[in-house]
Order: C-alpha cells, then sequence, then structure tokens
C-alpha cells in the first residue's frame, strides 16, 4: 500500500511510513468545535493474485451527512481508480455531497488538493464518476542551498504544538504585524504552512524578511527542500500575484496546479400520500 502511495509523491512531499498509514487511519484531528467525523475506511483494490491494485480513504461528517473521501491512489490505472470512487460513493450513498481532495497544506500523505496534471487520470475517473471539480491553488516546491546567506532576525521564533513546528512573528510597538509558521518533517522535507502580513503593512518588504528568516530557520533545522501551496482558486488576486512573486525570488517554482472536487446526489422528489 505504500508503494501505491509513494507512486504519486511529489518533490518536497516525504514517503509513506507505516507510522503516517496508522495515523491516517486514526482519522483527522478537527479543530476546536468542530464535530469529529467517522473513522475514515480505507479500503484495498487487490488483483486475482490478491496483489494490491489501488487503495482508497475516505470517510463521513455526520453532523452534516457529508462524505469525504481523503485521498485515492492506482497507480493512476483508470479502472482500478473508477472501481475505488464507486465503491466509496456507494459506502457513502447516505451523505447528499461527497468531497473529493479537500484542500490542505502539504502533509504526510499528499498536498491536500489533487495535481491536475501529474494525476490527470485520476481528475477524468472523478468526472466519469459524477463529480465536479475545480482549482484551488498551485502546489510550489524549493530545493534550500546547503549554506543558506545569512539572514537578518526580525522575527521572534516560538515553537508550535499543531502542526508540530515553529511560528515566526514581526511585531511593531507590540504588536503582530507578520507571521508565518513552518515545519520540519522525515526525509529531511519542509513545509511552509502560511505566511500572513497585516493588511495595512503590506508591501513594506515584511514578507521578503519573514519568509528569508523561515527558510534560514528550516535550512538550520536539516531541511533541503520545501514546499507550500498558494490558494489563488480559478481567477488569482492580486495579493495571490505577490505572493507568487514573492516565493519565486527564492527560488520556489511551480509543480501543478492542485484541483478540489464535488458529487451531489440528486434528490428524489417527494410524493404525495
Amino acid at each position: 500500500m505504500r508503494e501505491l502511495i509513494d507512486a504519486d509523491r511529489l518533490p518536497g512531499q516525504p514517503h509513506c511510513t507505516p507510522e503516517k498509514l496508522a495515523a491516517a487511519r486514526r482519522g483527522l484531528v478537527p479543530p476546536a468545535g468542530w464535530a469529529v467525523p467517522t473513522r475514515p475506511r480505507i479500503s484495498v483494490l487487490a488483483d486475482a493474485e490478491d496483489n494490491p491494485r489501488g487503495i482508497i480513504a475516505y470517510l463521513a461528517w455526520t453532523d452534516v451527512h457529508t462524505g469525504l473521501i481523503c485521498w485515492v491512489h492506482a497507480q493512476e490505472e483508470p479502472p482500478a481508480l473508477r472501481a475505488l470512487l464507486s465503491h466509496a460513493l456507494v459506502d457513502l450513498a447516505p451523505c447528499p455531497q461527497t468531497d473529493a481532495f479537500v484542500g490542505a497544506p502539504p502533509g504526510p500523505l499528499g498536498p491536500g488538493g489533487l495535481p491536475r496534471t501529474r494525476r490527470g487520470a485520476t481528475h477524468d475517473a472523478l468526472l466519469q464518476t459524477g463529480f465536479t471539480g475545480r482549482r484551488q491553488g498551485c502546489y510550489l516546491h524549493c530545493a534550500l542551498p546547503a549554506e543558506p546567506p545569512p539572514t537578518k532576525l526580525v522575527a521572534d521564533v516560538f515553537p508550535c504544538d499543531f502542526p508540530p513546528g515553529h511560528r515566526l512573528i514581526i511585531r511593531e510597538a507590540a504588536e503582530p504585524v507578520a507571521e508565518a509558521l513552518v515545519s520540519v518533517g522525515p526525509d529531511r522535507t519542509a513545509t511552509v504552512y502560511w505566511i500572513e502580513t497585516q493588511h495595512t503593512r503590506r508591501h513594506c518588504g515584511l514578507g521578503r524578511k519573514l519568509l528569508g528568516q523561515a527558510l534560514a530557520l528550516l535550512a538550520d533545522q536539516g531541511a533541503t527542500e520545501v514546499a507550500l501551496v498558494v490558494d489563488d482558486a480559478s481567477q488569482p488576486c492580486p495579493d495571490s500575484q505577490a505572493a507568487h512573486r514573492l516565493f519565486e525570488s527564492f527560488g520556489f517554482t511551480l509543480v501543478d496546479q492542485l484541483w478540489t472536487y464535488q458529487h451531489r446526489r440528486p434528490r428524489v422528489p417527494r410524493t404525495a400520500a
């Protein structure tokens, strides 16, 4: 199963390990105040010789009756992908809506959304089984230099428990004006979960200073490559374009567009008594 998952691994993503797969089976940790979803179901498609040909993970949010396909891997074989998706939809039949590849920062088992170009067969299989898709962002990747250039320390650095990593905060007059959250994972890979500048303090160079210190911190912690997701939807706004220019100036390159999908079941009309 781990080989199936690793076959779709993107640059900057760590390899799948038994520990990561076990964590995925335990389920999502919802934010405070959210309902707890059902435990994920992981189904494996096998051939006549009992060799795994595909794997899919899905769950349901019981409070809103919504299904979620977390990930599916089948080495881009269309029949296997369609069989896995159809199997999940049958199991999620009580849910009037099922989402797939809902956006999230890069994690242990994938980048959140579906890499549209690299996984074109999965995209087609989703559409063929009744899903509609839309672009939600871009996956970027950067190789970190062995010896990063000297960086001026402008942000305070604090450990963060969830996700495990470090939070960097730039303050002016004791007030936070820019913030980033970064983390180093297995295989010397790292993630920039977010970087944000207060609206009134944008275009002042704070983002560049903050990102420079964040990347230097990741390199000091042993990371050799870093990935991030820019949420720019289908029509990039000026802020997302500025973010792309900032990341490109630090050596980030576009790996793929990320898409998310939704499947709605037709309502059954009620008959009069």
